[in-house]
């Protein structure tokens, strides 16, 4: 059985796409599945810090497109999980260094060596975008909620229909307590307007940070609520779509829950 090519878009920068990446990649690894991240950012690689490999890098994509290497070569193992393996972008060449047909046809390679192999889209529509999606057969869209990201989640989800790719949403960095004062869009407003189906929520998380600095998957930390909501998104992905969404849910002050129960604070 070969494996399955998931891409993760936006549109829009700075959504999160690279900690989501590397995220569900380390726990559908963590799963027993043999997992490819592969870094589509050509001239801006970032997913190797994440996963703490920036020094073990000799190959990159770029060089298995053009022969300089076999896909095994550029392949790097992750230090904490047997199964995840990274194939970095190349940070001195651009995006035009790649071609659609160049990723079909290493994507044929990497479907014989993985169960998953998950792209990390740049952000925008043009080349980084077309060489992302060529071979792709499922998409995640990682959105915020706020007006500009759904925007720009909405203009990639018509793009990845026309290219009979269907999109699954996956909403990042909610603040519960912005949420429930009226400050923040709520899941169900953004759900309502993308009209794609909903696969994970993801409150926004310090940990986040410690893990991207440190180079430790997040999922490896226990303490991390978005840990834990990417990985309820793998196993959604790996023959689990009806494990049911947690929705992120603001603490009510002490006060307020007292409040509550004799009739004040409602």
């Amino acid at each position: 059985m070969e494996g399955k090519i998931i891409v993760i878009s936006s549109g829009k920068g700075g959504v999160g796409k690279t900690t989501a990446t590397a995220s569900i990649g380390a726990a559908l690894a963590m799963d027993g599945k043999k997992v490819a991240v592969v870094d589509m950012d050509i001239g801006l690689r970032n997913l190797d810090v994440v996963l703490g490999l920036e020094n073990r890098i000799v190959f990159n994509i770029v060089d298995v497109a053009r022969g300089k290497c076999k896909l095994q070569q550029a392949a790097i193992k992750a230090r904490r999980l047997e199964n995840l393996f990274l194939i970095p972008a190349s940070q001195s060449d651009n995006k035009d260094a790649l071609t659609p047909d160049d990723m079909i046809r290493i994507s044929k390679e990497l479907r014989k060596s993985f169960d998953f192999i998950l792209m990390d889209c740049p952000a925008g529509i043009e080349r980084g975008f077309e060489n992302a999606v060529a071979a792709a057969e499922e998409a995640l869209v990682i959105c915020t909620p706020e007006v500009s990201s759904i925007r720009d989640a909405d203009r990639v989800i018509g793009l990845l229909f026309s290219k009979q790719i269907p999109p699954k949403l996956v909403i990042n960095r909610i603040i519960p307590a912005m949420v429930e004062r009226g400050d923040m869009l709520s899941y169900q407003d953004v759900v309502d307007v993308l009209s794609i189906d909903l696969v994970g929520l993801v409150e926004v998380d310090d940990n986040v940070v410690v893990a991207t600095n440190s180079g430790t998957p997040l999922v490896l930390q226990k303490d991390s609520k978005a840990g834990q909501a990417f990985k309820r998104i793998a196993m959604r992905l790996n023959g689990q779509p009806d494990l049911p969404i947690e929705v992120p849910g603001a603490t009510k002050s002490f006060w307020k829950r007292i409040g509550s129960k004799i009739g004040f604070g409602k």
